[in-house]
């Protein structure tokens, strides 16, 4: 499927979904960098940006496209760092950060090097601790990835994120996915595409080099590439979609995101988060509770999100304030259980390595949850006992207490089997 065409020249039209998505990049990205950059002993961090599909980086009404957007929220996000790290008496950090900003249209590429020049003049006024190098590239992203992987190995990049935001589906194949996460200590990557162009590329007719897909699966894609047009308004329709989706993406990282940009009349771009760290999959989960509905997710909110019966289970999960609800209710029963399923003691890091696999909910519900079920207790390195949520941290211990309390007896959950 070829990338949709926009009307750089003539200024293009910002639409919802894209609002949605640079609202999840900008808060995402400033969270990584804060993330990233909170050790009291740091002195510089290096990372390097690759933005496949750029686009001229300014919209017709004026807004930031994906270039432009992390140009400025790493100016600012820097000069909010150093500022919180001067208060507290910590030496300033210094960022270098490469970017890489790559469009398969050499009109378009020109016009981003002549929009975000005064960008780039403000970013050097305005802060004295941040090195930027740019790199403006133009092919087609599949052809020129190699290129692009040689240069950061090359230069001793440690820390990537690309941001992939193509408008089809086969610009970027899933090894190419697979080959980012795994060739980098500390790799991310941000996936855009359309589910129709997925679903037609992963037609039963079509074979897939190298993902194996379960035939019950290629019966659900045959299924949906037929009744697609009057179910894509249907949470049962994304449920299925995010089912297949995730099917086909898990094996490209360790902490995949499956989940769409939520539009009630027609689920049909997909926005994903890949890593290999829980502590990325964390802070996105949570960037996504900020504004509740950018996104959405259809099946259970604990523990397991995509382990439900589409005939009598699963629920929209619109990652707002009702669904952070439902997903306490999940938690509740599904922490314990998982311990449970464990012995009766794990490491808090452990439980965040699995469970952050497999789950939309928020950290800081995980962690009420937590505190406030009967049959669980968090002790910390110095043997001690938590008793608030937000004290709770990578290195306590998470264990079922001794003396259980009626419903945990009667739940199934005693003996590690689910009720």
């Amino acid at each position: 499927m070829t990338r949709k065409s926009y009307d750089w020249d003539g200024g293009a039209k910002l639409e919802e979904h894209t609002k949605k998505k640079h609202f999840i990049l900008r808060e995402y990205f400033r969270e990584y960098l804060i993330t990233r950059c909170q050790l009291p002993q740091q002195e510089k961090f290096r990372l390097a940006i690759v933005d496949g599909f750029t686009g001229a980086g300014l919209y017709k009404c004026g807004s930031f496209g994906s270039p432009m957007i992390f140009v400025n929220v790493l100016t600012k996000t820097a000069n909010e760092i150093n500022l919180h790290r001067l208060s507290q008496g910590m030496r300033l950090i210094i960022i270098e950060c490469l970017l890489i900003f790559n469009d398969q249209d050499k009109f378009v590429i020109d016009q981003l090097r002549e929009n975000i020049a005064p960008l780039f003049v403000t970013t050097k006024d305005d802060n004295e601790n941040i090195y930027i190098e740019t790199e403006f590239l133009n092919n087609s992203f599949e052809v020129i990835y190699p290129q692009i992987k040689q240069r950061l190995l090359s230069a001793k990049y440690h820390n990537v994120l690309f941001n992939l935001d193509q408008c089809g589906y086969s610009h970027v194949p899933s090894n190419i996915i697979r080959d980012i996460v795994n060739s980098w200590r500390s790799a991310e990557v941000l996936l855009t595409f359309m589910i129709s162009s997925l679903l037609a590329y992963l037609s039963p007719q079509k074979e897939v080099s190298g993902v194996p897909l379960e035939a019950v699966v290629k019966g659900k894609i045959d299924s949906l590439l037929k009744n697609g047009g009057e179910l894509l308004g249907k949470a049962q329709w994304l449920g299925e979609a995010e089912k297949i989706v995730y099917s086909h993406y898990k094996s490209c990282a360790t902490y995949v995101s499956p989940f769409s940009i939520n539009n009630p009349k027609g689920w049909r771009y997909w926005l994903m988060h890949f890593a290999s760290s829980y502590r990325a999959r964390q802070v996105y989960n949570n960037i996504l509770h900020q504004d509740g509905e950018s996104q959405a997710h259809f099946g259970r909110s604990g523990l397991h999100m995509l382990s439900y019966n589409s005939q009598n289970e699963g629920q929209l999960y619109l990652f707002n304030n009702s669904s952070r609800q439902s997903a306490k209710e999940a938690l509740y029963n599904d922490i314990p259980r998982f311990v449970a399923e464990s012995g009766d003691t794990l490491a808090m890091q452990d439980f965040y390595a699995a469970a952050y696999s497999e789950t939309p909910a928020h950290s800081d519900d995980i962690h009420e949850m937590i505190i406030e079920n009967p049959d669980m207790e968090v002790i910390t390195e110095s043997g001690g006992k938590r008793r608030q949520p937000n004290t709770v941290k990578a290195g306590d211990t998470l264990k079922l207490k001794s003396q259980k309390s009626m419903f945990f007896m009667f739940s199934g959950t005693s003996n590690g089997k689910q009720p």
